[in-house]
Formats: structure tokens, sequence, C-alpha cells
């Protein structure tokens, strides 16, 4: 087999991963405060404390995986194009 085509295999299963991952789990993990849903500070005794609200999912935690959100686009602009 060539390398050409073991890259090509190895890229198809990983979308193929991705694509069934986004299916079954359409929601991930914030990465901003990486499902926490709030910043960590520490008090001056150096202990974590709750900070403010994580602006990116506004305290959900969950934010929408970025191959869902395509999924979801692609859907809806089929939906709206054979109305």
């Amino acid at each position: 087999m060539t390398l050409l085509a073991a890259a090509s295999l190895l890229t198809l299963s990983i979308t193929l991963c991705y694509a069934g991952l986004c299916a079954v789990s359409p929601f991930g993990d914030c990465r901003k405060c990486r499902g926490f849903g709030y910043a960590l500070k520490t008090d001056r005794r150096g202990r974590l404390r709750p900070g403010k609200t994580c602006r990116r999912c506004r305290g959900d935690r969950k934010r929408i995986r970025v191959g869902r959100h395509l999924f979801n686009l692609a859907a809806r602009l089929h939906r709206d194009g054979t109305r």
C-alpha cells in the first residue's frame, strides 16, 4: 500500500469516527472553562473557588460540537431549499 493511500484511509477513518461521535453525542464540554461553567480562581489561602460565569457557554458547561453545527447548517439549507 502506498503512503498516499494509507494517509487517505487514515483521514477517512478519522472523519467517520468524528461524524459518529457528533451523531451520538452532539454536545461536548466547553473548551474555555473545560466543562466547569465558570472560571476557577484562588482565594488568599490558595484554595480554588468558582469565579465568573463562563462567557462562552454562559454557565451551561456544554457547547455544540463543530461537526454537529456544520451538519445542522447543511440540514437546514437542504430543508429550506426543498420546500
